[in-house]
């Protein structure tokens, strides 16, 4: 069985790459059941399994399958895919890819789970959104049993490794960025009106720390109403005003504020640059701060170039939350140390699943033999045979047919087979002391 992550992130690439093969929510089990005929179809033995994990800093596709050929075949098939189904260019695709076989996968997906690997070290968002999408996979019925092992493995590491060590200290989240990017252009939030587009996990935990500065009012724009309606009520508990409105009101509505903060799961722009043109006019160029937390990005990346506009990305956030790395070097170094040791003992478990078929071929061969020998016996005493000689020639019989192919191999085996054997043969076979303890 061969394991492999193909994927892309932040480390890896830009924005404007990332957001060309992020998977709609909606869409990922469908786009689950075509990897895997699309594996099936690359002549991979056996049924594979797959999971898809895409959020706003990274695109990673995780398979295991049967291989008769090479790892290879398993990289090429699922780079194809990625390629041809979001419609990227291979040539421009190939550069920021990165393909982890075998053990490589389950570090990394350890490491991912842990916060290593993410633009905030020890955050801990991307765990969630690592179940996500494995829960996804498993409704889609793509997860199977070893990728299911890997993350259930893999959860538990990220447990163990943040109860163990301060990874999520000192750290900078994406909302905290957030805040202070809006604070290097107006210097009190609690004179802007704020508004918040989308009205999801990473929407939610901005507005707290927005709401923390008391701004002069919050508004919600969201698709459905209820949705938003019950964030703007949240917010309003906390002394701050807050209203919510439909999105579809956006382009006439977009004027009125000074800070902007949006993370949807549109894949094209819900923002464009006449929109935002037109809101400059009716504010009379004062400056407006646009935090563009999505993937694919919900401002069209034009609007940047306008004079009284600051637009932020997430990379840009990403510059900005690189501070405190020296004092969570020490927990980066441990939680490193206890990934290693799981990742030995998780290949072990796969190196293990290698011999389950040898094993259970040996348990029905012992079973019939048990059967022929307890047949025999049967119709010994139903014949009326003296009990006593019907067990004896019972455990005789059991005795050499355990041991037949053991000594034959002996027999007729020579040079280095036969040293092996010798070497071998000990260690299957208890001592008498052993076999009288069980």
């Amino acid at each position: 069985m061969k394991l492999l992550t193909l994927g892309i992130n932040h480390h890896t690439a830009p924005v404007a790459i990332r957001e060309k093969v992020a998977f709609d929510p909606e869409f990922l089990q469908e786009a689950l059941h075509d990897l895997r005929q699309h594996l099936v179809g690359a002549n991979q033995a056996g049924l594979p399994e797959a999971t898809i994990l895409s959020t706003c800093n990274r695109t990673e596709v995780y398979c295991a399958a049967n291989d008769a050929d090479a790892a290879s075949l398993l990289h090429e098939a699922t780079f194809d895919w990625l390629a041809k189904t979001q419609q990227v260019a291979p040539s421009s695709l190939e550069p920021h890819i990165y393909s982890l076989p075998q053990s490589d996968a389950v570090r990394h997906a350890f490491r991912v789970a842990c916060g290593l690997d993410s633009m905030v070290i020890g955050e801990t968002q991307i765990l969630g959104q690592m179940k996500d999408a494995v829960r996804t996979a498993n409704d889609a019925g793509v997860l199977g049993t070893y990728l299911n092992q890997l993350f259930q493995k893999t959860f538990a590491v990220a447990k163990e490794v943040r109860g163990s060590t301060e990874i999520g200290a000192h750290s900078i989240s994406m909302a905290a960025a957030s805040v202070r990017l809006a604070e290097r252009i107006f210097e009190s939030i609690a004179d802007q009106r704020v508004l918040f587009i989308g009205a999801g996990d990473m929407i939610t935990l901005c507005a707290t720390h927005f709401v923390a500065r008391k701004p002069k009012a919050v508004a919600i724009a969201n698709r459905t109403i209820e949705r938003g309606q019950e964030l703007a009520d949240s917010i309003s508990i906390q002394d701050v005003e807050a209203e919510s409105f439909k999105l579809s009101e956006l382009p006439s509505r977009l004027h009125e504020f000074d800070i902007i903060v949006s993370s949807t799961a549109s894949s094209l722009p819900i923002i464009g640059l006449g929109m935002v043109e037109s809101a400059l006019k009716q504010r009379r160029h004062k400056p407006m701060v646009m935090i563009d937390l999505a993937v694919p990005r919900d401002f069209e990346p034009e609007i940047a170039r306008l004079n009284d506009i600051y637009l932020y990305t997430v990379d840009d956030l990403g510059v900005m939350i690189q501070t405190g790395a020296s004092l969570r070097q020490a927990a980066v170094s441990q939680a490193e140390a206890i990934i290693e040791d799981r990742v030995g003992n998780f290949m072990h478990w796969m190196q293990g699943r290698k011999t389950v078929p040898l094993i259970q071929d040996i348990q029905q061969q012992g079973e019939h033999l048990r059967q022929l020998e307890l047949d025999r016996a049967m119709k010994r005493l139903m014949r009326g045979d003296d009990p006593q000689e019907v067990l004896n020639a019972m455990a005789q019989g059991l005795t050499n047919k355990f041991l037949h192919g053991s000594l034959h191999a002996l027999q007729h085996s020579n040079g280095a087979e036969r040293d092996a054997l010798i070497k071998l043969l000990p260690k299957l076979f208890a001592s008498h002391s052993k076999l009288e303890d069980h």
